[in-house]
């Protein structure tokens, strides 16, 4: 790497080397640092541009930086006497200590955040895929109304107090259906395909002969797999036919943004999914127009939305759960949705976020969502984020930050390359923290982040310092520093953490000890090596886990119950199962390096909800769990 090179880099936060999931140091592809520079308007395509890019940063005024970020109960002292601004107007002369919130300094965003969130209680819940939770009146997936009722009777019925449920954020409302939770077309709103159709105020207000064309729409609910398409189908008809029966229509004065997202989904309607591909004319949300009427449409569907996820989260509350329901973030959005289109100077559109090669996606992972621009987030004083934060924070008692090592880096992949040629980003990690420990503390929310994979010390040390919990996965428990890589025993994990036996990315209970993740892997080809190699890896794996289940003294006659018995013995606060482990499903809900070659996230639970919490050996799973003590 060219000295001059790695300085503009370093300059612009993109890295040149890392550390990969075995430890070992990777140096990057120059090529591939100069296309990441380009998307940041860097121009470093020859020594003569790699010069002058350096001679513009040496040549930057020394100012003020847009966005200060400063920990509740310390003074913010300039060097210098300024005046702050505060968000209520209120002003206040430097230096001293102002108040949580976001406050002005001339042109500078001043953030004062939390030093550290309150303790999170202990308690057990589900990890839940929600589309998979089909009850006898769910319309092909399960909705906003089943995730009220496996609150409700988890928490009484069987003494959970949490519930982890994937993302519900909002897709573009056309078909093919977006199928991964995890690619939203906005991160800020929510999913209607969830709806409870005949679970809302202009079906109470239908008369009897609309109820009747509501109900023959409904579609097949037992299908092999999820029919999104099916489903939205129906769904969008009979929200059609209660339309004219709903309530006052939303204010869009008083939301200029949901305004933007109705306006973004009604032109969606005609003109596709991607607005890339739109008329020239409709690609600038400030001279866009819809038709009106769709535009209310869509914002009532919000609201209705809203309102559904509010009665979940009641319901979990009215149950006793210790701490609610905790919505799941992803990590970005579909290059062509919502979000890009109403916000899209604050992305770097012509790259995707990914991962580096580990052991589990040998080939890395490309997850084809554009990345926000640090600089551009803090300009902006981390406005997008924040305000990111909030909508999703407005029904959940918690937010799960998946990938939350994106708040200190990400792994950008320029146009044109694989999933391995990429390298990492650097964003302002006190900034990220601070702003997600602001709206968490005024919500009154736990935060969880997933620091699985290629993660630095840094991010598991720093959540917990700041209140946050980490991720405790099973399959992952082992000391990396000793040969051979012991499992860690449960006991020896951290309080601070949501402890698991897998995720939704990973084998499940019963599919990892009939070694289904290897035998699904070697049938797709994802494997860089031997297929034979990576059956005697899994078989080791099972026989450390079951000799460890043994030293603990864990009975092992029903392997499935004894996992969970392990799990019990974590000290970590909150520790979770998945409806898919209780019952012994052997398929994952999703595998990464897939998209169309695997069913991903369209696997629905065996049986219904209703039968979910009749199954004795789901009770046994639970008070394995529990230690005896689950209702």
């Amino acid at each position: 790497m060219d000295d001059e090179l790695a300085a503009l880099a370093e300059a612009h936060g993109v890295a040149t080397r890392y550390e990969d999931s075995g430890q070992r140091m990777v140096d990057v592809d120059p090529a591939v640092v100069v296309a990441v520079l380009a998307q940041l308007d860097v121009d470093a395509s020859t020594p003569e541009a790699v010069r002058a890019a350096l001679a513009a940063v040496a040549d930057a005024p020394d100012t003020l930086p847009p966005t200060i970020v400063v920990r509740e109960g310390r003074t913010l002292d300039l060097g210098h006497p300024a005046t702050a601004v505060l968000e209520d107007g209120t002003e206040v002369d430097l230096p001293a200590e102002l108040p949580l919130g976001y406050h002005r300094v001339g042109a500078t965003t001043v953030v004062v955040a939390p030093d550290r969130l309150p303790a999170v209680p202990r308690a057990w819940g589900w990890m839940v895929q929600l589309y998979a939770m089909r009850s006898e009146d769910s319309w092909g997936l399960g909705d906003y109304a089943d995730l009220a009722t496996v609150a409700r009777r988890s928490g009484a019925e069987l003494g959970a107090g949490v519930l982890l449920v994937n993302p519900v954020q909002a897709i573009s409302p056309t078909h093919p259906v977006e199928r991964s939770p995890y690619s939203p077309s906005s991160r800020r709103y929510c999913n209607p395909i969830y709806l409870r159709v005949t679970d809302t105020a202009a079906y109470a207000a239908a008369d009897g002969s609309t109820r009747a064309e509501v109900a023959a729409l409904r579609p097949d609910n037992a299908t092999e797999l999820i029919d999104y398409d099916a489903v939205w189908t129906a769904k969008a008809a009979a929200l059609e036919l209660l339309w004219p029966h709903h309530p006052d229509p939303v204010d869009l004065d008083a939301d200029p943004a949901l305004r933007d997202f109705a306006t973004f989904c009604a032109l969606a309607e005609r003109n596709g999914p991607d607005w890339r591909s739109w008329p020239e004319e409709l690609r600038d949300p400030t001279t866009a127009r819809a038709d009106p009427e769709r535009i209310a449409f869509h914002a009532w569907l919000q609201q209705l939305c809203r309102d559904q996820l509010d009665r979940a989260r009641l319901a979990a509350h009215e149950a006793g759960m210790a701490v609610g329901v905790i919505h799941d973030l992803p990590v970005g959005v579909h290059p062509g949705g919502a979000d890009t289109w109403a916000l899209r100077d604050t992305f770097a559109p012509n790259v995707t976020v990914g991962a580096p090669p580990d052991a589990f996606n040998q080939q890395g992972q490309n997850w084809n969502l554009p990345p926000w621009r640090p600089d551009r987030l803090a300009a902006l004083g981390y406005a997008p984020f924040r305000e990111m934060l909030r909508s999703v924070l407005r029904h959940a008692d918690g937010i799960r930050v998946d990938h939350v090592a994106g708040l200190w880096r990400l792994w950008w992949i320029p146009p044109g390359e694989s999933a391995d040629r990429g390298t990492y980003v650097r964003y302002d990690p006190e900034a990220m923290l601070g702003v997600l420990a602001l709206e968490a503390h005024r919500a009154g929310a736990v935060v969880v982040g997933e620091d699985l994979g290629t993660v630095e010390d840094e991010v598991t040390e720093t959540l917990h310092d700041r209140g946050m919990l980490s991720s405790a996965v099973l399959w992952f428990q082992r000391d990396y520093d000793l040969p051979g890589h012991p499992l860690v025993p449960p006991e020896k994990w951290t309080e601070s953490a949501m402890a698991s036996i897998s995720t939704h990315d990973l084998p499940t209970v019963a599919g990892f000890l009939a070694g289904e993740h290897v035998r699904i892997r070697a049938e797709l080809g994802l494997f860089e090596g031997s297929v034979d190699g990576e059956y005697s890896a899994a078989e080791l794996e099972r026989h450390q886990l079951i000799e460890l289940m043994t030293q603990e003294g864990v009975p092992t006659d029903d392997l499935v119950a004894a996992f969970h018995t392990l799990l019990a013995k974590a000290p970590s606060v909150l520790r979770l199962t998945s409806p898919q482990d209780a019952l012994g499903e052997v398929r994952q809900p999703n595998l990464p390096g897939t998209v169309d070659q695997y069913p991903n996230w369209r696997i629905p639970l065996p049986v219904t909800l209703e039968q979910l919490f009749a199954d004795p050996h789901v009770r046994a799973v639970v008070a394995a769990l529990t230690g005896g003590q689950g209702r």
